[in-house]
């Protein structure tokens, strides 16, 4: 991604529990370049690694930076997804993934504390994920709403119609994984470089079948990368990327994250033995980790910010989203009401018109892979998606047409919209064959 800074070879420090570097792959092997450290970029290159080809992992300012989507502390995971019943799968598959990956490296990166879904009006979201969850082996079941305060008596359910308890969902651990899986990458043989890349001249044919094809990337170092194929996972960058071909159609939006104070010993009423992450859907929807590491109890509003420049931007909290998070906090926790604000950060979100992610080939160039539009849900969805891609791109085989670009000539410059509202209008409907 895009950003000043030398090349550092430096891997991050092996995980506990990873085997020693292995030997090179074979000679022959596929060289494929990926750009973007994160959740996206770090699992597709393991996969990758696991496949035997030959990875070269490259982020400006490392995995799980503070400029990155995928930096920050937690992240939420759940398998409650509308109509999109795809994710529901990949969620699924991400949790074994999850599971093993804290078995071989020794690392906690998972925490299974459930999810509390609050409705306010319409729950056709919740309602179109129940048969997807059950046919994934997960589960959510409706709670009455004084079933669902005597359980959760921290919890004030004013204004909420219905509730859902997900019991397999949770959250993981952002940063602290992005740097796992990249000492994981550096372990089975990849190469993990602090280096920014830009993309290389694309020269060719015009279109898939046209025999295009871009050459070595640009460094910040001044030297090129060359590789036989380049894949670019670079978040919130991507757009300014290729500008002509994703200016319009991938947003970087300001996201705001609050983490306040319990009260003392508060551990035992809001942290995660407690509370699960909750999710509250209402004229904005809310969502809130309890425990943090101890960094807090955290809030946050899913709702597109203004236009955001995650390379230059300043990152400080506005005093309207403080507020904001503040009395929703006091109308739905009354015991944190007045609680202090502890930390706070400004992230961003990377949206498509439709909440949908972004797997496919670039369009002129058939030895480039874009990899994107997590619009604020694609942490979870890492090892799943990393598996997928890795398959297709070794593989030679065609993305999912929802997933596509060519889903973006009917929404040339629409304003993104969440998946929480895709997914329940069924727009996108990657669940579908």
């Amino acid at each position: 991604m895009p950003g000043p800074g030398g090349d550092r070879r430096s891997s991050p420090a092996p995980a506990p529990g990873l085997p020693a570097p292995r030997e090179a792959p074979a000679a022959g092997a596929p060289h494929v370049a990926v750009v973007g450290a994160g959740a996206f970029g770090g699992w597709l290159a393991l996969w990758l690694c696991r496949r035997g080809a030959r990875v070269t992992l490259v982020d400006a300012w490392g995995p799980g930076n503070s400029r990155s989507s995928s930096g920050g502390e937690t992240r939420v995971i759940r398998g409650m997804y509308g109509r999109d019943g795809l994710y529901t799968q990949w969620v699924a598959r991400a949790l074994v993934l999850w599971t093993e990956a804290e078995a071989q490296w020794g690392r906690r990166l998972y925490h299974p504390t459930g999810a509390l879904w609050m409705f306010s009006g319409n729950d056709g979201y919740a309602r179109a994920s129940l048969p997807h969850l059950a046919a994934a082996g997960l589960s959510a079941v409706e709670l009455d709403l004084p079933s669902a305060a005597a359980r959760f008596p921290q919890v004030s359910f004013d204004g909420v119609d219905s509730v859902f308890y997900e019991e397999r969902a949770g959250y993981l651990a952002a940063r602290r994984s992005c740097r796992a899986v990249a000492a994981a990458v550096a372990a089975a043989g990849g190469e993990v470089r602090e280096v920014a890349a830009a993309p290389g001249a694309i020269a060719g044919g015009q279109g898939r079948g046209g025999g295009g094809e871009m050459a070595a990337l640009p460094l910040s170092d001044g030297s090129r990368l060359g590789a036989d194929c380049y894949v670019f996972a670079c978040g919130p960058w991507l757009g300014g990327l290729f500008p002509e071909l994703l200016g319009t159609r991938l947003r970087a939006t300001r996201q705001e994250v609050f983490y306040f104070g319990t009260p003392p010993g508060g551990g035992a009423t809001y942290g995660e033995a407690a509370l699960p992450v909750w999710m509250d859907l209402g004229e904005r929807v809310f969502y809130g980790i309890p425990g943090n590491h101890h960094r807090g109890f955290k809030v946050a509003d899913d709702s597109r910010g203004e236009a955001f420049d995650p390379t230059s931007g300043e990152r400080l909290p506005s005093a309207a989203d403080l507020d904001r998070a503040r009395r929703h906090l006091a109308r739905r926790f009354p015991g944190m009401a007045g609680a202090p604000l502890l930390e706070s950060r400004v992230c961003q979100y990377e949206s498509t018109p439709d909440g949908q992610l972004l797997v496919d080939r670039h369009p002129e160039a058939g030895n480039v892979w874009l990899l994107g539009g997590g619009s604020g849900h694609g942490f979870k969805l890492g090892p799943a998606l990393g598996e997928y891609a890795a398959e297709l791109i070794l593989g030679g085989g065609l993305p999912r047409p929802e997933l596509s670009l060519a889903r973006f000539a009917r929404a040339e410059t629409a304003a993104p919209i969440s998946q929480f509202k895709s997914g329940a209008s069924g727009a996108g409907q990657p669940g579908k064959p």
